[in-house]
């Protein structure tokens, strides 16, 4: 039987959602999306998979909306100097580039999500020798790829952008070991959520492997005591 405090915690990841959903039904994107966010991590900490499953797919549609709004403003802005918490960052499409890293553009997508600015964050490094752009996300884990440059790289397009934004998500995808726990598979595709947002099938990937896990009545594995510890 459930407990009390059990099903506390489940009407709470219930109520979150049910706040988001609202704010999404509004077009508050932001304020969706936090919600979403901290209503999943709840329902992670319940190994509660069948709500986190529920709880992708309106996160994933905030995240489609935000990112939509920021492809309105077709400019695309190179970023060569990093954000401080005084800045105000402009709404769009920014391509961070060497000398700054993908921290930088970590930094400046999270700043841009505070101040409630749409904006779509890709980060190159330097083109290599064979020609190559090394796109890169940073976050709980690091998502890199090589991708064909643009026709002009001092002035890459919107089109190649989101292409590009798309490869680094896919990269992902495509690094998954096949043969993963499937709690640790739930876990590591949250951090490649965390790391790069802005991708749909990474959303649908995750949804997929928690509608695994709750089917099959998985639960995270309680750590056991180590060896030679003695409780007080």
């Amino acid at each position: 039987m459930m407990s009390a405090m059990a099903k506390s915690r489940g009407d709470n990841v219930q109520q979150t959602m049910e706040k988001a959903e609202a704010a999404l039904r509004r077009g508050a994107w932001f304020e969706a999306e936090r919600l979403a966010c901290k209503a999943l991590a709840a329902a992670r900490a319940e190994d509660d998979f069948d709500a986190m499953a529920r709880i992708l797919l309106p996160l994933q549609e905030t995240r489609r909306q935000r990112l939509a709004a920021a492809f309105e403003h077709r400019k695309v802005r190179i970023s060569t100097t990093a954000v401080t918490e005084q800045d105000q960052v402009t709404a769009g499409i920014h391509v961070v580039e060497p000398p700054l890293v993908g921290a930088d553009a970590r930094r400046l997508r999270l700043l841009a999500l505070e101040q409630e600015v749409p904006v779509a964050v890709l980060c190159r490094e330097p083109i290599t020798r064979l020609e190559e752009c090394p796109i890169v996300a940073i976050g709980p884990v690091t998502i890199r790829t090589r991708i064909s440059p643009p026709r002009r790289v001092a002035a890459p397009t919107q089109t190649w952008v989101a292409k590009a934004l798309e490869q680094l998500g896919d990269r992902a995808i495509e690094d998954l070991d096949p043969d993963q726990d499937p709690i640790k598979r739930i876990d590591h595709l949250l951090a490649c959520l965390d790391t790069h947002p802005d991708h749909e099938k990474l959303h649908q990937t995750l949804m997929a492997s928690c509608r695994d896990a709750a089917k099959r009545g998985l639960k995270t594995p309680i750590p056991s005591t180590p060896a030679g510890y003695r409780e007080s």
